[in-house]
């Protein structure tokens, strides 16, 4: 069957609102810097009152890789649930306009379209605080079989490990992924979420996952140890392709033995680090669809989350298309 996508990612559908803020109103409201927390309803309510002005944008970090996928020229569909409101309209709109296939009937009844409340401090660290509302509802029934066995890559958001149905939802994906000869990507998404989901995660990389993206943190803990290299080692020796990013220090891909170590680009202010490794994931991803070298897959991802972290929001504000040509890639 010849691919029709490049990637088909499944995540949460949220509508992020982002701010600054000092440590100190972190400090008030007993939010865990870098963190990303679930709320409920009446704490998305109370916290949005005393959050600065800021800016909303459709976001969820699997839909940012479809978004920057897609900003790179790339063929893209996305599989997430919203609600029949006036953010989930937004969202389909905002998913649609960037030339991504978003298909995923919306919720008729029941919670809202999930929205994540993002606060930045001055050291560019975003504190996520996220009603998932919608988001929970996805289930196997909406993993369309004619889009993941039509792309090349399909690519799980490690958020969505949380609802028992989304997790059933990746069980479905990674079984058609597979029989139609194609590859399963993934994200780890944070540190907490691996906490918690440890023992089913390694089940599910081990047995179900072709490639792996993950930061230091997340992969760190994934493996209960401060050894950076050694956890490092252990992912490679479960899957096909480890991309572990470092910030700064740019990310490390494993495969087959081999290690290539990838700078990361130079910014000159970093103003949002949110989307940051999403961008990476899309650099990355749209590299391989089109059969590039691992060495050249993370640049490109470098590349992208080099663009994202200079300004606010999760998605590019350029043509990375465009900016990865004038940097000879």
């Amino acid at each position: 069957m010849i691919a029709l996508y490049d990637v088909a990612a499944i995540g949460n559908a949220i509508v992020d609102v982002i701010a600054q803020c000092d440590d100190a109103f972190l400090e008030r409201e007993g939010l865990v810097k870098g963190s990303m927390a679930l709320i409920d309803p009446e704490r998305a309510a109370s916290l949005y009152e005393v959050m600065a002005a800021g800016i909303e944008a459709s976001g969820g970090s699997a839909a940012n890789t479809a978004a920057g996928v897609a900003s790179f020229g790339g063929k893209v569909a996305f599989i997430g649930k919203v609600a029949d409101d006036q953010l989930g309209n937004v969202f389909r709109h905002d998913m649609k306009a960037i030339g991504c296939d978003f298909t995923t009937p919306s919720l008729a009844e029941g919670p809202a379209t999930a929205q994540s409340l993002i606060n930045v401090t001055a050291d560019a660290q975003r504190t996520m605080s996220t009603y998932l509302g919608a988001c929970v509802e996805l289930n196997p029934a909406d993993v369309d079989p004619a889009i993941i066995e039509a792309a090349q890559f399909s690519y799980l958001e490690g958020y969505l490990f949380d609802p028992p149905e989304a997790r059933r939802a990746f069980a479905k994906a990674a079984a058609l992924s597979h029989g139609a000869g194609r590859k399963i990507s993934m994200t780890l998404s944070d540190s907490f979420m691996v906490d918690r989901h440890r023992g089913a995660l390694l089940g599910f990389i081990e047995t179900q996952c072709d490639i792996v993206f993950a930061n230091a943190s997340e992969v760190c803990s994934l493996f209960e140890t401060d050894d950076f290299d050694a956890a490092v080692k252990a992912l490679a020796g479960r899957v096909e392709i480890a991309a572990v990013t470092r910030s700064e220090k740019g990310s490390i891909v494993a495969s087959n033995g081999q290690l290539h170590e990838i700078s990361a680009y130079p910014v000159e202010k970093v103003v949002d680090t949110t989307g940051a490794g999403d961008q990476y994931a899309a650099g990355f991803l749209y590299g391989l669809s089109q059969g590039r070298p691992l060495p050249i897959c993370g640049k490109l991802g470098s590349l992208a989350a080099a663009e994202v972290i200079d300004h606010y929001g999760p998605r590019p504000q350029v043509n990375l298309r465009e900016l990865a040509q004038k940097n000879g890639l």
